[in-house]
């Protein structure tokens, strides 16, 4: 195995077994993984010896913490904005590969899965949940918006959850994660091991997961669901704003905590995410990726992107200047604006 790549594909029994192996950077994915990975799943889809896809990471932090946003950013600011779309577009092409993929596709997540980690493994059929499990889609922070097919899958989950997950980039564990369906399985972190090593053999899939599944009891987050579905399933992002301020003024401290979370974020950002939320329930999962690129086309030449990553990761001083700066003051013609079709530099996608 060459240990210096960043991603391993290899079949090993009957499983085609994906190996993220860049842990220094909490394996964010580049476009070098992202086409490994789209090649793995080609020669594997037609190959009678693999019956299953199974992805792990090599890191006990994370499974992958999302893109590589400073690439990203830094070549937006050379110019280079065909590069960033370039990446974007075989990304989501790739997301809609593994969601369509007609072999199961097993994700054990034992650690941080965030943004573009995401997008390879919540689309699959099985998503195997750890200990150190810890799912977010924080891009409303750094000027971005949840992307990676967020639009279809986020809205579909009950008591809007998705879009409080959207618009706050909150963190949830095991437990949360399997209550409203982000995962399918819960397995214990000093079994995984174990497991990735049982699932290469031809015994059935399901009664292989049987053997290692674990009940978790209710998450952090459970007693909070119904102020959740209160808020936001609000009609517009200021109305999630007003109810939560509401129902942090009846003595709730999770409403306020939010409230104070939501004035940290972009405003466009948020305003986008919860347009993408509003539309995305009744897209279809290619839609919802056209959708996608369609945003992430004009935040490519925007302004709130560049300014969220120097904050966050480049100068990292934790103070973006958001253009504009205020929920308020964020036009409905300009959060249309990103949803416009792009004719002919759609995305393409096959099927």
């Amino acid at each position: 195995m060459a240990q210096d790549q960043d991603i391993i594909c290899e079949i090993r029994g009957a499983a085609g077994v994906v190996i993220l192996n860049r842990p220094k950077a909490l394996n964010a994915l580049s476009l070098g993984m992202v086409r490994e990975l789209a090649r793995a799943l080609d020669a594997w889809e037609n190959d009678p010896q693999v019956t299953r896809v199974v992805v792990l990471s090599t890191s006990e932090k994370a499974f992958s913490a999302g893109g590589d946003i400073r690439w990203l950013h830094d070549c937006g600011k050379a110019g280079r904005h065909d590069e960033m779309l370039a990446f974007w577009g075989e990304e989501y092409i790739l997301n809609h590969r593994i969601k369509t993929y007609p072999k199961p596709y097993v994700a054990l997540i034992d650690g941080i899965v965030m943004g573009g980690g995401v997008g390879i493994s919540l689309h699959g059929s099985h998503r195997i949940a750890g200990d150190r499990y810890l799912f977010a889609m924080p891009e409303v922070g750094i000027g971005f918006f949840p992307d990676v097919g967020a639009t279809w899958a986020l809205p579909r989950l009950p008591g809007a959850f998705g879009v409080f997950l959207a618009l706050t980039g909150e963190r949830i564990g095991a437990a949360d994660a399997l209550s409203v369906g982000l995962a399918t399985h819960g397995v214990a972190s000093d079994r995984m091991a174990e497991l990735a090593d049982a699932l290469t053999s031809r015994a059935a899939l399901d009664d292989i997961l049987a053997g290692f599944t674990i009940a978790r009891p209710p998450g952090p987050l459970h007693a909070e669901a119904a102020t959740i579905a209160d808020a936001f399933a609000s009609a517009s992002p200021l109305a999630v704003v007003e109810r939560l301020n509401a129902l942090a003024a009846r003595g709730s401290a999770f409403a306020g905590k939010l409230a104070q979370t939501l004035a940290t974020k972009s405003p466009t950002s948020v305003a986008i995410a919860h347009e993408q939320m509003r539309r995305g329930h009744d897209l279809d999962f290619a839609e919802a990726m056209r959708t996608e690129f369609r945003i992430v086309s004009r935040i490519a030449h925007g302004h709130d992107f560049y300014e969220g990553v120097r904050a966050v990761v480049v100068d990292k001083d934790q103070a973006p200047h958001w253009r504009p700066d205020r929920l308020e003051a964020v036009e409905p013609a300009t959060i249309a604006a990103y949803f416009a079709s792009l004719g002919a530099s759609e995305l393409k996608l096959e099927g």
